[in-house]
């Protein structure tokens, strides 16, 4: 296990500043930099057209020692890919509806003081991470990194057209809403190549590349994925009846161990995914626009990342 490290000299925080937690947040960083000694942590702004980029790169630039995430899942991912393949470790301030990285690195996300002091203080442990390439309907490509998982289909409907409002009333059920919207959309189809193996055809609702496999509320969409593995898994998820539906739900939310033949999972170092005709996706649950494949390949222990003593190396 990796011994807890010194406290850093110079903490930036690249925070959201519009999520409904961020006074609260600046707060208890301020207050558990002060009682650890640290000088007082100097805040970065995120912006409407910038989630955390430059913000990051300026925080490296200005030579501080420890960057913490305070903000939702876009927040985490424009953070991490600033900071992979460096020697700045990220801490976790979970604001939003998703926390897809802090749920999976076990953070409390009901007790803010305890993730300040984890992200100040706590193990650390080196995480995988994966690029995303997107090519675009347009012709164009996107390159993007993610922590937890990128995909095309029914996930990335949900992403795009759940409401904001109805996130800030009810949180990640809301995710449900849009769900029930994207139940019985048609089928799309896909083929799929993993290592540069054969390629394999289906008509999908959902393709998604994973890093690890917790979702929110707890659920677990890809037992085996693990985060510092060193493999990328694909889940291939095919549903077309309620009953279908309903049998993949009840594995997922149940956690039952017997395969079912509309959820697939492959696992690998780089995948391939084409569609016939183009697909809504996602990275990390934010909306990246209709697509007509993306290829993505596993980055092992590429970030340093603040953990509880638990889920240390």
């Amino acid at each position: 296990m990796t011994a807890t490290p010194v406290g850093p000299k110079r903490v930036a925080v690249v925070i959201n500043p519009i999520k409904a937690d961020a006074d609260l947040a600046r707060d208890a960083i301020i207050i558990g930099c002060r009682k650890g000694g640290l000088p007082d942590p100097v805040f970065f702004e995120t912006e409407e057209d910038d989630p955390g980029f430059s913000m990051t790169r300026r925080a490296l630039e200005e030579g501080f020692d420890l960057v913490l995430a305070a903000g939702g899942d876009g927040t985490v991912r424009a953070v991490a890919e600033t900071l992979v393949d460096g020697d700045v470790p990220m801490g976790l301030l979970p604001l939003g509806t998703g926390n897809l990285l802090a749920r999976n690195i076990g953070a409390d996300l009901g007790d803010p003081h305890r993730n300040v002091d984890i992200a100040l203080f706590g193990a650390e442990r080196a995480i995988d991470m994966a690029t995303f390439r997107l090519e675009l309907a347009d012709g164009t490509v996107q390159d993007h990194a993610f922590c937890v998982m990128g995909g095309a289909g029914f996930d990335a409907q949900i992403m795009t057209d759940t409401k904001d409002e109805l996130k800030k009333l009810v949180g990640w059920a809301a995710y449900g809403e849009a769900g029930v919207r994207h139940l019985f959309a048609p089928p799309r189809w896909a083929r799929f190549r993993i290592d540069d193996g054969e390629w394999q055809s289906r008509r999908v609702r959902s393709v998604m590349a994973a890093n690890c496999g917790i979702l929110t509320a707890g659920m677990i969409l890809v037992p085996q994925a693990k985060i510092n593995d060193g493999v990328l898994d694909l889940v291939v998820m095919s549903p077309r009846s309620t009953l279908e539906w309903a049998l993949m739900a009840a594995k997922v939310v149940f956690r039952q161990r017997r395969d079912l033949p509309v959820i697939e999972f492959f696992a690998g170092k780089k995948v391939r995914v084409e569609f016939h005709e183009p697909i809504e996706s996602q990275v990390d649950g934010d909306g990246t626009g209709l697509i007509t494949g993306f290829e993505s390949e596993i980055l092992p222990g590429v970030l340093s990342v603040r953990v509880p003593p638990s889920q240390a190396d």
